[in-house]
């Protein structure tokens, strides 16, 4: 029996465990996560940004992203880098602003 296509509720609780290695707070409350798909066949794409264009970092996160679904039994996961529109501060959550003290 093949495994259940997990949610992109599912898929989203999972990133909130992948941090940003600079900022020590996850990509989702930081808001870089631009589009979630999850396909009938278990692919996950998705499509973010990083605080800042040519982080060194991509890889390390890219590599988190694909640990953190492992549980989920995904088939594959896409991650497309885009820079426009470019990040901004105002994208974070409320959790990520009080993670880095901006209140």
């Amino acid at each position: 029996m093949a495994a259940a296509v997990p949610t992109r509720q599912e898929v989203l609780e999972l990133l909130n465990e992948v941090m940003d290695p600079e900022l020590g707070v996850d990509i989702v409350s930081l808001g870089l996560i631009y589009k979630l798909d999850v396909t009938d066949d278990s692919v996950v794409d998705i499509t973010m940004t990083l605080t800042t264009p040519g982080c060194p970092l991509h890889a390390i996160i890219g590599r988190s992203i694909e640990r953190a679904l492992g549980p989920l039994g995904v088939n594959d996961v896409k991650v497309q880098l885009v820079f426009s529109p470019p990040w901004d501060p105002r994208m974070m959550n409320d959790k990520a602003r009080e993670e880095l003290g901006m209140y």
